[in-house]
This record gives C-alpha cells, sequence and structure tokens, in this order.
C-alpha cells in the first residue's frame, strides 16, 4: 500500500511497547498493529525483544515524559538507530511522501527512489 503523506510540520518520533500479554496471543497482537496503523501512524522501526524483570524494572525506573526521555529510551531498543540521521534524512521523506508500508517488514518507508528498505 502506497500513500503520500503531506504535513507542513515534522514528524515526531513515538516510542510503542506492546506487552507480553498482547504478543502472546496473535489476534491480539494482530488488532494493536492494525489500530496503530488505523491511527495513521507510520511504523519507521519494529524489534521484537525479550527482557528480564530487572531490564523492565531499570526501563521504568528511568522513564520521564520529556524528548531526552523519549531519546534514551528509543536508543534503548534501537541501539543502531541515529535520530539525527533520521530527522536529516528520512524524516522528510516519509512527511513529504509517497510512503509504502511493507507488511513483510512491518515498517512505513519511503515509496520513491531510495528503495523498499527504510527511507
Amino acid at each position: 500500500m502506497t500513500s503520500i503523506l503531506r504535513s507542513p510540520q515534522a514528524l515526531q518520533l513515538t516510542l510503542a511497547l506492546i506487552k507480553p500479554d498482547a504478543v502472546a496471543h496473535p489476534l491480539i497482537l494482530e488488532a494493536v498493529h492494525q489500530q496503530i496503523l488505523s491511527n495513521k501512524f507510520l511504523i519507521v522501526r519494529m524489534r521484537e525483544l525479550l527482557w528480564r524483570k530487572e531490564d523492565c524494572q531499570r526501563f521504568y525506573q528511568e522513564h520521564e515524559d520529556s524528548v531526552v526521555s523519549a531519546s534514551r529510551e528509543i536508543a534503548a531498543f534501537f541501539p543502531d538507530f541515529s535520530e539525527r540521521r533520521w530527522y536529516e534524512e528520512e524524516e522528510p521523506q516519509l512527511r513529504c511522501g509517497p510512503v509504502r508500508y511493507s507488511p513483510e517488514g512491518g515498517i512505513h518507508c519511503a515509496a520513491g527512489p531510495g528503495g523498499p528498505g527504510p527511507a
């Protein structure tokens, strides 16, 4: 599915965590995924991860509602993700479209000459 997203404002990064009880049930997981898509969120990275209880406690202890916290949390889940590079290179392509959703990869990517990978 290809669509064109035109937004005068820069896109914002949002980290979505799906808890184990939802992931354990494929139908619930698919419903959550569809809800994210139906609310017009672009999925730019996706990863499955199994954390120990200690990892979860440390993550939630450090959680704050701030841009700094969001950047730290994204880095915890996607250590190879460069937020600066995303805003400089991928965000403009995703904001101005065309955008394609790849069901195989579960992410959105630029549908233009950049190819089928993440924008």
